[in-house]
Formats: C-alpha cells, structure tokens, sequence
C-alpha cells in the first residue's frame, strides 16, 4: 500500500494527531525532519514533523486531522 501525507507540523501539534490515530487504530508513519537533520549534522527549517497513514484509512484519518484545525 502506498503512504498518504496527512499532516505537517511542529511535534507538539503533530503528536496529539498521532495518539488520536493510533486509539481510531491507525498506526501513522511519522517522518521526524529535526532528528534526521541533527543526525545529517544540519540544522532544520519549516514543517518539523509528517504524518502519513495507507491510503485505505486516509478518510477517517482525514477527519481526525480536521477535527484538530478546528
């Protein structure tokens, strides 16, 4: 299956999302641009973490993420 961004944000935004989708059962893949980047050595700018999940549960996911914006 393919992955889908679902969201992008700073990890304190990022990681309530992430909670809510494991407890719906979705377990999100979560891309960490400020580890990778300290670990490269290089410092980091914009969007600190991504979210994805498989496209078959990216409706639900979806309006998890949206229920957050609100």
């Amino acid at each position: 299956m393919a992955l889908v961004k679902i969201y992008s944000g700073s990890e304190i935004e990022a990681t309530p999302i992430k909670l809510t989708l494991e407890e719906a059962g979705i377990n999100p893949v979560v891309k960490d641009n400020i580890q990778s980047a300290t670990v490269a050595g290089f410092g980091s700018f914009g969007q600190a973490m991504e979210l994805y999940v498989e496209e078959h549960e990216v409706e639900v996911a979806a309006k998890i993420v949206a229920g957050f914006n609100k």
